[in-house]
Formats: structure tokens, C-alpha cells, sequence
């Protein structure tokens, strides 16, 4: 199990050193004409780096939260005052929407801190290179995913050799988010670009490694990545490498599925959960977590759960027993607690990925489909299915609920080609903009299509 730290033992872990690495110049602007001399100066960055990536409008939760507004068609209620957010709940988003330009700043900002780290990947101590360039990697494949899946076409819509996707950049930039004035990669180039990052990542990062990625992390991530590619042998292959890896690392389901989401009172910042494989750490001094900010009564309160939602459950599911009212309205319990860690790879997901893909193709890698369907419905209580019970749309269902509120909604849409009320799941107002001022200090990006 991996242990939740303060941000203090995060820098001792990797910079051998709090009070150095406090004083030490925040890492999230690397000055171009300053180099990163030695090991200690990396090890530094690579925190700023995964500080960087938890940011709000990332992984932080901000970039799962305006996906599932996004893809939201009657489940969720929204009644915040922020209205770029409101745009993105009723489709109709801007180009200048703080929400999306955000993101997209954010993850070339990460994307900027992880291409210094492996420029200067020969400055760092032999015994520690290999670790650090994996955990590099795997930052900057989290975020050309999140940046392609979202102001790209998904990878089932039309060619993504040709679609759109997002700038690559590989080397260190001297204006974070201006992407070297470079022109937007294909769909494919982006999705192959993070598939080799993570392919990097899982054979050189270790079993256990603190809160920071693990191999059983760049497997988990190189999973979602096949499914959403439809590649399912891929996908079951992926998932059940990270399942033998986070089980080997100690890693286990919840007992309960309240368990996986803990809320303590009062609020305090708590160790990673027995099931995540990975999560961005938030104590009581640094971070935010925009599920807590957006879905808790406890915190803004913003979005509430509709009675669509509800009538999705099967008598006794105890998933049901972690929604709560307050004001006359129902809330998710998952993130009440204002110091929780962001959940962004659980084991439940791997299980899940695993019994979709191996269904799919008929196989059965690590296991039956029915197997893992099965060990996830126990945990919530319900009544194991027969092999003649089990179908895809019940291993969506099943996924659906298990993952809810996660930021998945919109992407399993998309790959599963479902409709959106009136809307498919090809609709251009499901893809965020390029934002007004990319597209106005770099004259070689194109605007999506509808904006």
C-alpha cells in the first residue's frame, strides 16, 4: 500500500533533503538560461513536475470534472455561478473559456517541466536515472492524453491519421504554452507519442515507488489509452500487467466501496487508499482536489445527482449507500473530504478495462471476464452473475456505476459511440476549443470544427 506523505517527505524522498529542497527555486518555471546541474537539481524538478500535473485544471480533478458536465445529459445538476462552466454543461462553450484554456496551459506547462527533466537526464545519479526518466515519461504522457482526447476527435471519428490532434512537443520551450509555435499533430502521432512514454515508463519505473507512478501506474494508464483506442488486446494485456503488478506491490479492492473514497472528521489529509494505483497527493498545505471543490456539499457544492442517476441501481448495491441530501438536494460522498487525494487510477478500473476488452475479443488474459465482473459486483453486495448473465452492456453498466463521477462519462461515450441526447457522440460541441489566445499568439494552429 502505498503511503500519502507530506509534500516535505515528497522533496526528501527525492531531493535527500526538506530544508535544501524548500529553498530550492519552485521548479514550475525553469529559467532557460539556468540549467538543471545535478541529480538533486532533477529530482527537484520532477516534483515541480508532479506538482504541475495535479494542478486544478488537470489532474487535480479539473480536466475529469468539465468532462463529465460535458458528457452529462441528465444525471447531473448544475447550478454554480461560474459560467464558463455553465457552457460547458450545456454545450455551448467559447473559446476564451477560462475552464478549457486552463487545461490546455496547465498540461503544456507540465508537458515544459518534464522535457527539462529529460534533457538533463545525465546529470542524474546512475542508480536513480532510469526511475526518474519512467516517472518523467509517465507525467508527460498523462497529459498528452488528457489534452488529446479532449481538444481532439476521438479515435473513432473519421481518420486519426489525419484529424487534428495536439503540438508534440519534445524539447524545453522558452514560453510555457506557446508550443514553439508548432502546428498541431495528428490524432495518431499524439495517441503513439503516449503509448511510447508509458511503454518507456512501465519498464523502467519500479514495483513500489512511494505515491509517485509505478509500473502497475504506466500500466494502468497505457490501458485506459488502448480502450479508448478500441485496441482491446492491447487493453486486457495492459490491465492485467497492472493488476499483477499493483497486487504484488500490496495493493488490493477496498473492503468496502466507501473505503476507496475516505472522508474523515475532521478533514485531515490521509495516506492512498489500499486500491489506488495512483493518486495525486493533496495535504492540508498544498493542493486542491476540484471533485471536492465542485461535488460536495462540503465544498462548493456545485453539482448535485439527479434521480436519472439513481434509477440505474439494482436493489442492495451498496455503491447507492455513499450519496447523501443536504438543501433538498443528493451529493456524491466520494469526495467530501477537502484534503482527500485525487483517486486517478483505481484497481476496481483495472478489473473492469480487463473483463470489457477480454469480453470483446472472446479471450480470457489474466482472467474470465466473469471473474473480475464479479469481484467488483461483490464489493458492493450484489449476487454473483452466471457466464449466460454476463453481457457487454451489463459490463458497461457495471462500469458506469463503479466509476462514477470519475471523468469517464464523456469518454466511454465517445468510444462506445453513444448519443448524447440529441447529439452523438461525434458532435463537435463535445470537443473543447482551441483556446482564443493559442490560436492568437500561434498562427499555425487550427480552431476545431464549430468554433
Amino acid at each position: 500500500m502505498r503511503k500519502a506523505k507530506y509534500i516535505c517527505l515528497a522533496l526528501l524522498v527525492l531531493a535527500s533533503g526538506c530544508s535544501k529542497s524548500l529553498d530550492t527555486k519552485p521548479t514550475s518555471s525553469i529559467d532557460q538560461s539556468e540549467a538543471l546541474k545535478t541529480s538533486d537539481d532533477v529530482a527537484v524538478a520532477l516534483v515541480g513536475a508532479y506538482h504541475d500535473l495535479g494542478s486544478s485544471n488537470l489532474y487535480g480533478g479539473g480536466s475529469f470534472v468539465t468532462a463529465d458536465l460535458l458528457g452529462d445529459y441528465n444525471e447531473l445538476n448544475w447550478t454554480g455561478t461560474f459560467q464558463d462552466m455553465t457552457q460547458i454543461k450545456n454545450k455551448d462553450i467559447t473559446i476564451d473559456n477560462s475552464f478549457v484554456t486552463g487545461t490546455w496551459l496547465d498540461a503544456y506547462k507540465t508537458i515544459n517541466d518534464v522535457n527539462n527533466i529529460l534533457k538533463a537526464l545525465t546529470v542524474v545519479d546512475a542508480a536513480s536515472r532510469d526511475r526518474v526518466e519512467g516517472e518523467a515519461k509517465f507525467i508527460r504522457a498523462a497529459s498528452y492524453f488528457e489534452l488529446v482526447r479532449l481538444f481532439g476527435k476521438s479515435w473513432n471519428d473519421g481518420d486519426p491519421n489525419s484529424n487534428p490532434g495536439v503540438p508534440i512537443v519534445l524539447k524545453p520551450t522558452t514560453s510555457v504554452g506557446e508550443a514553439d509555435k508548432l502546428p498541431r499533430n495528428t490524432v495518431a502521432e499524439v495517441y503513439a507519442l503516449v503509448l511510447s512514454d508509458l511503454a518507456d515508463a512501465e519498464a523502467k519505473l519500479p514495483g513500489e515507488n512511494g505515491f509517485f507512478a509505478t509500473r502497475a501506474a504506466a500500466a494502468g494508464l497505457a490501458a485506459r489509452v488502448a480502450l479508448q483506442k478500441g485496441d482491446h488486446t492491447a487493453a486486457a494485456a495492459a490491465a492485467d500487467r497492472s493488476i499483477n503488478a499493483a497486487l504484488s506491490a500490496g495493493n488490493s479492492l477496498a473492503r468496502t466501496y466507501a473505503n476507496a473514497f475516505p472522508n474523515p472528521y475532521p478533514p485531515s489529509a490521509i495516506a492512498n487508499t489500499v486500491e489506488d494505483i495512483f493518486a495525486i497527493q493533496v495535504t492540508t498545505s498544498s493542493g486542491t482536489n476540484s471533485f471536492q471543490t465542485f461535488y460536495s456539499a462540503l465544498g462548493r457544492g456545485d453539482i448535485q445527482i439527479k434521480g436519472a442517476h439513481f434509477a440505474l441501481y439494482e436493489p442492495g448495491d451498496d455503491r447507492l449507500s455513499i450519496f447523501y441530501s443536504s438543501g433538498g438536494s443528493d451529493f456524491t460522498g466520494k469526495f467530501d473530504n477537502v484534503y482527500g487525494n485525487v483517486h486517478i487510477i483505481r484497481l476496481a478500473e483495472m478489473y473492469l478495462t480487463r473483463a470489457e476488452a477480454n469480453f470483446r475479443n472472446a479471450t480470457a488474459i489474466g482472467a474470465d471476464p466473469l471473474v473480475d465482473i464479479n469481484l467488483v459486483r461483490d464489493r458492493v453486495n450484489l449476487p454473483a452473475l452466471s457466464a449466460g448473465q454476463l453481457t457487454l452492456d451489463g459490463i458497461l453498466a457495471e462500469r458506469k456505476l463503479e466509476l462514477a463521477f470519475e471523468g469517464f462519462t464523456l469518454h466511454d461515450l465517445k468510444r462506445t459511440k453513444k448519443s448524447l441526447g440529441s447529439l452523438p457522440y461525434n458532435s463537435p460541441k463535445l470537443v473543447f476549443p482551441i483556446p482564443k489566445r493559442e490560436i492568437t499568439v500561434n498562427p499555425n494552429l487550427v480552431q476545431n470544427e464549430g468554433y
